[in-house]
């Protein structure tokens, strides 16, 4: 007899797809179960998301199913639910949120790399010792915090408010022996922000768990690892799974206990395709799963502050350090009005920097900006380097002699004379990394000098690699971008230098201050996190900014409060709920003139529509690109509005990119 498989795929289609399938008696298929189909003119891998005995295709338009993946278990109804929510909240397919939350190889027509992978996982010994080894003594904070986590019942959303080195790692280790010990079975999801913070941890979580399986899961891995580790994780022995954000969307039957380390971070959201927050999905899947979940930061994000004052998270505190005679560093502020810089450095920071070499300590230079220099020109005629396909300046890298456009990333040779009237005495603007390098390796020849950023580490393994020697002590000046500012354990690191925070001051974007803010403290917090005394120097040139003023007393309970009233004043949120609608074309025009339509094709008063304008960086890659915001004071008005909005903004006929984004970090 055949039943209906109704199959969800990786589609812009918001519909799941009728097949027929022979339902043999003790063989049927499974909601949940991965299923080969004919679609056009391809085969595709969907999973069953319903079972039925008929269709409302007409018989002749039915096409039958391939091959149901029998040897793989079903998917919980929990991850399905899951899925569901993120695709109605997000409102996109259930196949597109569904589909790309599993390992490519899992997607093939083939199932050879499946059961490679299953045989491979078949040989690997059990490993469900939960007895954590050399757990050392908690002080009294970090106990009743463990414990608090440990002990939790049902759904139990804690923010752990810790200072930079307060020992929460530890924490989280020794609530996840806790969990264990309790539940064989269980299985913890422990998440950071960016892969370069997983190696670290997970060689914490090894030394601390020798007898548990653990799985990681980020994009750094080979498509065969990410298979092996998933498969581990979704048969249940993988009892402790460390990943980046893709993880939240990982299948755990058994899962017990959730955290989010450095909460607050901007990477947890997707900023391409399902533009989703993981963050905001783990505390939505815990209170489905009834678990603890643990958000941890040294600065957490203004929505989660808030909760924890308004009662709706549960606020625990680590206020000192957890080496012993370890204080936070004291930051000092250079004015760059004084103390003029040379090469982008004051004499001050020289003069710090040449006494921690002298004793044998070590560095951080802390500059978000990669590259040689922002840009080049001509002071002859005005000329600057501009990418001839984006609106923004072609950066300056001088050891490959390239401008780059980090958007782009279209790249040319540097011009031998200005293009515009023939000048040759062509000059870098402002300073990236590697100036900074340049100009520190003339004042320190004997200096071992280290930058990190996007450029010197795009070889896989070269991030890790590079912060190996820096924690061995084979570093005595490291120069680096955000990568280097936070989660970071550098032992013998007791100064930090931060070049030219200011711009972020003036940015349009209401989030830069809480951005620069978790900025600066995440980066002094790599300082004296061993007990050598340190310090931290910011160069400014509006050294009376009461943001300063907030870091340098490491304050960060009047600096949240000061924010959340601003933010309440301004409608904003955590006060607001918003919605961004993106469109893309060749020319402005035709994106603002589709942003008008999609204004008044619903006319509402459950929320406002603001008029579309362009975006602050309008030309992407030939691509002019523009925005409408939506917002409401009640989430629930606004998703009602989305679904049905969503529906007619389909209907429309337009050759125009478009894709809305709910909850929008960038704007």
């Amino acid at each position: 007899m055949a039943c209906i498989l109704q199959i969800a795929l990786d589609t812009p289609l918001d519909s799941v797809f009728d097949y027929r399938w022979p339902c043999e008696p003790g063989s049927e298929p499974l909601v949940g179960q991965l299923a080969l189909v004919p679609f056009g003119r391809r085969e595709a891998v969907g999973v069953i998301v319903a079972i039925q005995a008929s269709s409302a295709v007409p018989e002749d338009k039915l096409k039958d199913a391939l091959a149901v993946r029998s040897q793989l278990a079903p998917l919980s109804p929990q991850w399905l639910a899951l899925a569901r929510f993120a695709a109605d909240y997000y409102h996109r397919p259930l196949g597109e949120v569904a589909m790309p939350g599993l390992p490519k190889n899992l997607r093939l027509a083939s199932t050879v790399a499946l059961d490679r992978a299953l045989k491979k996982l078949a040989k690997l010994a059990d490993a469900h010792d939960p007895v954590p080894v050399d757990m050392p003594v908690l002080n009294p904070a970090q106990q009743q915090a463990a414990d608090a986590i440990g002990g939790a019942q049902g759904f139990a959303p804690l923010l752990l408010y810790g200072v930079t080195g307060s020992g929460k790692t530890e924490v989280y280790l020794q609530a996840c022996a806790q969990v264990l010990e309790r539940d064989h079975d269980a299985q913890i999801l422990i998440m950071v922000p960016e892969i370069n913070l997983t190696p670290q941890l997970e060689a914490n979580i090894r030394a601390r768990f020798p007898g548990v399986m653990l799985a990681t899961l980020h994009s750094g891995l080979s498509e065969g690892e990410r298979m092996l580790h998933w498969l581990a994780a979704h048969q249940g022995r993988a009892r402790i799974v460390l990943g980046t954000r893709l993880a939240i969307l990982s299948s755990l039957p058994h899962l017990k206990l959730i955290v989010i380390d450095e909460e607050h971070d901007p990477s947890y959201k997707q900023q391409e395709g399902l533009r989703y927050s993981a963050r905001d999905l783990a505390v939505w899947r815990a209170r489905q799963l009834a678990i603890p979940i643990v958000l941890g930061s040294a600065t957490p994000s203004l929505e989660s502050w808030h909760h924890a004052q308004t009662g709706r998270y549960r606020r625990l505190e680590l206020r000192e350090r957890a080496v012993r005679d370890a204080v936070l560093p004291r930051v000092k502020l250079i004015d760059m009005e004084r103390d003029k810089p040379k090469e982008g450095l004051t004499s001050n920071l020289i003069a710090a920097l040449r006494s921690r070499l002298e004793r044998g300590e070590q560095s951080l230079l802390f500059l978000n900006r990669r590259g040689y220099a922002p840009v080049i020109c001509c002071e002859a005629c005005g000329w600057i380097s501009d990418c001839t396909r984006c609106s923004a300046h072609m950066v300056l890298h001088r050891p490959e002699r390239r401008l780059r456009c980090h958007h782009c990333s279209l790249e040319m040779r540097i011009p031998h004379a200005c293009p515009t009237c023939g000048n040759i005495d062509l000059q870098p603007l402002g300073r990236g990394t590697q100036r900074v390098e340049e100009a520190l390796q003339a004042l320190f020849p004997q200096a071992r000098i280290l930058r990190i950023d996007a450029d010197s580490t795009r070889l896989k393994g070269s991030a890790q690699a590079a912060f190996d020697a820096v924690h061995r002590g084979d570093v005595d000046i490291l120069i680096g971008t955000q990568m280097v500012a936070k989660g970071h354990d550098f032992k013998k690191l007791t100064l930090v230098g931060v070049l030219n925070p200011d711009t972020a001051l003036f940015s349009q974007d209401y989030r830069a201050s809480e951005r620069l803010f978790a900025q600066l403290m995440q980066v002094a917090g790599r300082a004296g996190r061993a007990g050598l005394e340190s310090e931290v120097l910011i160069q400014s040139r509006y050294c009376q900014h009461p943001l300063y003023g907030a870091v340098m007393r490491h304050d960060y309970d009047r600096f949240a409060g000061d924010l959340l009233e601003e933010r309440h004043q301004a409608a904003l949120p955590p006060f607001m709920y918003q919605a961004l609608l993106r469109a893309e074309a060749p020319e402005l025009a035709t994106a603002i003139a589709f942003l008008e339509s999609a204004r008044d094709v619903l006319p509402t008063d459950a929320v406002v529509i603001n008029d579309p304008i362009p975006m602050t960086m309008t030309r992407v890659h030939n691509v002019d690109r523009a925005q409408l915001l939506v917002e409401s004071n009640s989430r629930p008005a606004l998703q009602a509005f989305l679904t049905a909005w969503v529906d007619l903004l389909r209907a429309m006929k337009t050759r125009v990119r478009w894709s809305l984004e709910v909850d929008p970090l960038d704007i």
